[in-house]
C-alpha cells in the first residue's frame, strides 16, 4: 500500500503574520514549519503502513525553506520525501497548488500506484480548506473530506471514513484510491524520537520542478491564479469598548448593558 501525503510549510502561527504589497502571506517575518494540522495526516498514514506493511511519502510544494516541512515527515517516520521546486509556483491560490500537487501524484504514480492521498483539513496559514477538493477533481478520485476516523480494507479495495459534522454523524465508503482530508480529532500525532531524526538525516528528499511534472507555468503561480487580493489593511483598534471594574455589582451592570443594546 503506498500513501501520499501533502504537507505545507506555514509562517508560525504565534509570529506576527501579515499581507504584503502583492497581497501574498509575508513568509520571511519569522520562522516556518509543518501545518500543524498536516501532522495529523502523517500520522494516519503511517498508522495505516504499519497496519498494512506500507509505505508514506511526503510531498510539498514550496520555497527552499519548505523542505524542513516533508523532513519533519520524515523525522516522524515517512519513507520518502519530495519536494516541488519551482520560481514559477509562487503566487499560486488553491487551484494552482492543486494543479501542482495532482501532477506531482501523477509523476509519483507511474513507477508504482498510490493507493491513497491524505491532506490535512486546512492550512494554517489560509484556512480555505479548498485543496483537498480540488485535488481530488483533478486527479478525477473519489473525495472523502473532513474524516475523524479512517480506516481501509486492502481486500476489497476501499476506505471507509467518518465525518463528524454539526448536524449530524456520516460514514462514507469510496473504491481505492482515493482523497482524504483529516481532522485534527482522528489522532494524536507521534513526537520524532531521536532514532527517527537520525534515520531521517540519511533519506534523501527528490526536488521536481513544473518541466519534470510537465505542468505550463501560465497554468500555476501568480499568472495562472483564479484568485486574487485586491486589497489588505490591518483590522483597526476597538474603540467600543467599555471597561466595568466590578465592585460587587458588575454582573448586574453587564445583564443591563446587554438589554439596553436589545443583545439578550
Amino acid at each position: 500500500m503506498r500513501i501520499v501525503v501533502c504537507v505545507k510549510f506555514v509562517p508560525d502561527i504565534q509570529s506576527d503574520r501579515q499581507l504584503g504589497a502583492d497581497g501574498r502571506v509575508v513568509r520571511d517575518g519569522g520562522d516556518g514549519t509543518l501545518n500543524e494540522l498536516d501532522e495529523n495526516a502523517v500520522e494516519a498514514a503511517l498508522a495505516l503502513a504499519e497496519e498494512h506493511d506500507g509505505e508514506v511519502v511526503v510531498l510539498t510544494v514550496g520555497p527552499d525553506d519548505a523542505v524542513d516541512a516533508v523532513r519533519k515527515g520524515l523525522q516522524m517516520g515517512a519513507d520518502e520525501a519530495v519536494h516541488v521546486l519551482d520560481d514559477d509556483v509562487a503566487g499560486s491560490d488553491a487551484i494552482g497548488t492543486a494543479t501542482v500537487l495532482a501532477a506531482a501524484v501523477r509523476h509519483l504514480s507511474a513507477d508504482t500506484p498510490v493507493d491513497l492521498v491524505l491532506t490535512g483539513m486546512a492550512g494554517l496559514d489560509g484556512l480555505t480548506s479548498l485543496l483537498p477538493a480540488a485535488l481530488a477533481e483533478l486527479l478525477d478520485l473519489p473525495a472523502l473530506p473532513l474524516a475523524s476516523s479512517l480506516d481501509v480494507d486492502v481486500d476489497a479495495r476501499t476506505a471507509t471514513v467518518v465525518r463528524r459534522l454539526d448536524h449530524a454523524t456520516e460514514t462514507l465508503t469510496a473504491p481505492l484510491p482515493a482523497v482524504v482530508s483529516v481532522t485534527d480529532g482522528i489522532n494524536e500525532p507521534r513526537y520524532p524520537n531521536f532514532k527517527g531524526i537520525m534515520a531521517a538525516r540519511k533519506k534523501p528528499v527528490a526536488t521536481l520542478t513544473l518541466a519534470d511534472l510537465g505542468v505550463d507555468p501560465a497554468t500555476v503561480g501568480a499568472a495562472g491564479a483564479r484568485t486574487q487580493v485586491l486589497e489588505a489593511a490591518p483590522r483597526p483598534p476597538r474603540e467600543d469598548r467599555v471597561l466595568l471594574t466590578d465592585t460587587g455589582d458588575a454582573g448586574t451592570r453587564l445583564a443591563a448593558w446587554l438589554v439596553e443594546r436589545k443583545l439578550v
